[in-house]
């Protein structure tokens, strides 16, 4: 399995697909995807499919109570993290987790927060990351929970 850094332009159908299902393509993209400090990883099979991706930047938690005791300086931020469904269960979504987080402590990141589904808790929790707060609704997504993970 090969994890790559790619151009946002190589994983926004993934993203679209499932993430935004039914909506336009340009609905996988965010306002933070070109900033330099962004990057996009990408995973794929040994026949060259794209079967996982994630984003990285540098955001600072949101100013909610339940994340005001972690720390401020070197937070990175995951974003638009999908998996192909033909490929799920299979580790194609934790390389390019675990690649990102390496890439983030690389650059001096300290803390790594997402704000995930709750249908993904349990991928999260499984690779490190705590859920904080209470669970949230994002308009015509669903329910949400913020996750966080130190880096070492």
């Amino acid at each position: 399995m090969l994890v790559t850094f790619v151009p946002v332009e190589e994983i926004l159908d993934l993203r679209q697909e499932v993430l935004r299902p039914g909506q336009p393509r340009e609905s996988a993209l965010t306002e933070v995807d070109m900033l330099p400090d962004t990057f996009h990883l990408a995973a794929r099979t040994d026949g060259g499919e794209l079967a996982a991706c994630a984003t990285f930047s540098t955001e600072p938690l949101p100013d909610t109570p339940s994340l005001a005791p972690f720390v401020t300086e070197g937070v990175w931020r995951l974003r638009k993290m999908a998996s192909a469904p033909q490929v799920r269960g299979r580790g194609y979504g934790g390389a390019v987790l675990r690649a990102g987080l390496d890439a983030c402590a690389m650059r001096g990141g300290r803390l790594v927060w997402c704000s995930g589904r709750l249908a993904a808790a349990g991928f999260y929790q499984r690779h490190g990351f705590t859920p904080v707060g209470d669970q949230y609704t994002v308009p015509g997504i669903g329910r949400h929970h913020h996750f966080v993970h130190r880096l070492p």
